[in-house]
């Protein structure tokens, strides 16, 4: 494991991502996102618990009582990539949880889809959260990646972030959303904050685009 240069700070707040080798699908179709996002959640948990393989659905994941060496502040999956907001509860928590999740989701994946080697680019990416602002701002980043890659519409419609979470009344055992929507009066004010930047996120990686090209 190679060394990292920033380490990651119990009570710290975290941006995490990754995307897949050669910038290839790491998700295919709804049950590999299924499973990444179980195993996610399992990951969080210390203590003893089930296999996740004996776990069939989310109502069997009874963990409450082991406990969490990180919170999940927000999330977002896509075709080849994530992202993950992530509060480190305990030393050595997001390191540890993020190498379990990614050996655990290749193993399934190269099974699954006939495939050897490694499916995620190296080390993990992470970027400390240093103002309230920076935490609401990369929460809105991360909820728009869907809409600014032109997966979807409408922010609602995306199965496969926390967004619904944030915005409407859908329940989410994966999320905690009181820390981010502290900062706003209401869901709705949380969800003009982030509607208001579609149109800016969409420009601007169009330009970044251009620029690569």
């Amino acid at each position: 494991m190679p060394y990292r240069k920033t380490p990651l700070v119990t009570d710290q707040v975290y941006h995490i991502f990754n995307r897949g080798v050669a910038k290839l699908p790491i998700f295919t179709d709804r049950r590999d996102y299924n499973r990444f996002l179980e195993t996610i959640y399992y990951y969080q948990f210390q203590g003893p618990k089930p296999q996740l393989s004996q776990l069939k659905r989310f109502k069997d994941f009874n963990f409450e009582k082991n406990k969490k060496i990180l919170e999940i502040l927000c999330y977002c999956l896509m075709p080849n990539h994530y992202h993950l907001l992530l509060r480190q509860l305990a030393e050595n928590g997001i390191s540890e949880f993020v190498n379990r999740l990614s050996n655990s989701y290749t193993k399934y994946f190269n099974t699954r889809h006939n495939r050897v080697g490694p499916l995620l680019q190296g080390q993990f990416k992470a970027v400390r959260i240093e103002s309230d602002e920076q935490l609401v701002h990369v929460s809105r980043y991360i909820h728009l990646n869907p809409v600014v890659a032109f997966l979807i519409k409408d922010l609602k419609d995306y199965p496969w972030s926390s967004i619904r979470s944030f915005i409407g009344n859908a329940e989410n055992p994966l999320v905690s959303t009181a820390e981010v929507l502290s900062y706003f009066p209401t869901k709705n004010d949380y969800k003009q904050f982030v509607i208001d930047q579609i149109n800016y996120a969409k420009d601007l990686d169009k330009i970044k685009h251009q620029l690569i090209d």
